[in-house]
């Protein structure tokens, strides 16, 4: 979606007007779009086939997943530990004379394999950006929307409120939309009479349709349904898991699902082609996931939110057939 990405191009703009700063501080394993200037601040392009690494002024920090990384859920400080090292890398950044312009996250990466942050990362994050000079950014676009079932905002399940918020895809349901939204401070500051335009900014019938959208998910109670078939998956995720070992996390919340993978239990030896067998076996039936994480065994999973009980119950059925098969 192309709007999407010029909207991050915005967010970025925002924050270097704002900070007169460019050093931006990202997650391992992120994915933030894909044009030039998002590609540098994006790991999993930028690390993947075809990337050339990161830009100059990219600063990457390590993924907090406390299933497989070095602090695991075992642990009641793994938030603090994982936001330690972004305190740190700001502190290597001001003895080189820099400053970070901004911090940028999902509350729940999506392109890492559907890992929600451990609760309290972003308050301790967050902080240390600002307390530095820094605005904090938080992508909505894959998980926003009430499709995580207990807030509206992803950021919301961090309990933080961000500088700037970029808003995607669900936005339109379909249709090419997006939006940023900032404080006035910041929108004050962009007024530095550089002018800002983009053909599609201002359309109304996007607008209208952005509109409609939100009142369907509010008249429809597509949240609260997200929010009973996620739990309803999520049950039904771990009942396989008591059959499957090798289903080795089940992670996630509302419709914003990841079954990871494995070979091992006791090594967490991921298993993507597994992964990718079951992708393929599920699309098939016509049941579409996608394989996610660095290693590319987890299943990803993000279906609609007007999802019923019927369509809940049959994937969960074809899963069962499938790892039966092949697992």
């Amino acid at each position: 979606m192309v709007e999407s990405y010029l909207l991050f191009e915005l967010a970025l703009r925002l924050a270097y007007t704002y900070t007169s700063q460019r050093e931006m501080i990202v997650i391992d394993h992120a994915y933030h779009g894909n044009t030039s200037a998002l590609i540098d601040l994006s790991p999993y392009k930028f690390k993947g086939p075809g990337g050339q690494g990161p830009g100059p002024w990219t600063h990457t920090v390590t993924m907090p997943d406390t299933y497989r990384g070095p602090y695991r859920s075992s642990d009641p400080e793994a938030a603090q530990k994982y936001a330690r090292e972004v305190g740190e890398l700001i502190a290597r950044l001001e003895a080189e004379g820099k400053a970070p312009a901004g911090f940028m996250a999902e509350a729940a990466l999506g392109c890492g394999g559907q890992v929600p942050l451990p609760p309290g990362y972003l308050q301790t994050v967050y902080p240390a950006v600002r307390k530095a000079g820094g605005v904090c950014i938080a992508d909505e676009v894959q998980i926003g929307f009430g499709r995580l079932d207990t807030h509206f905002w992803g950021f919301e399940q961090q309990q933080v409120v961000p500088d700037i918020v970029t808003m995607g895809k669900p936005i339109g349901n379909g249709h090419s939309l997006a939006a940023v939204a900032t404080t006035p401070e910041i929108a004050a500051a962009f007024a530095n009479g550089m002018e800002y335009f983009n053909t599609f900014g201002g359309n109304p019938v996007s607008c209208t349709i952005g509109l409609a959208v939100l009142e369907v998910i509010e008249e429809e109670q597509l949240q609260a349904n997200a929010r009973r078939l996620g739990e309803r998956l999520q049950q039904g995720f771990r009942e396989l898991q008591t059959k499957y070992p090798v289903i080795g996390d089940i992670r996630g919340s509302g419709l914003f699902l990841g079954v990871e993978l494995i070979k091992d239990p006791a090594t967490l030896e991921p298993a993507p082609e597994l992964a990718q067998a079951v992708v393929e076996s599920l699309k098939e039936e016509v049941i579409l996931f996608s394989t996610e994480g660095p290693f590319n065994n987890v299943l990803k999973f993000k279906p609609p939110l007007v999802i019923t009980q019927e369509d809940t119950d049959r994937i969960l059925e074809t899963l069962d057939r499938i790892l039966k098969d092949k697992g």
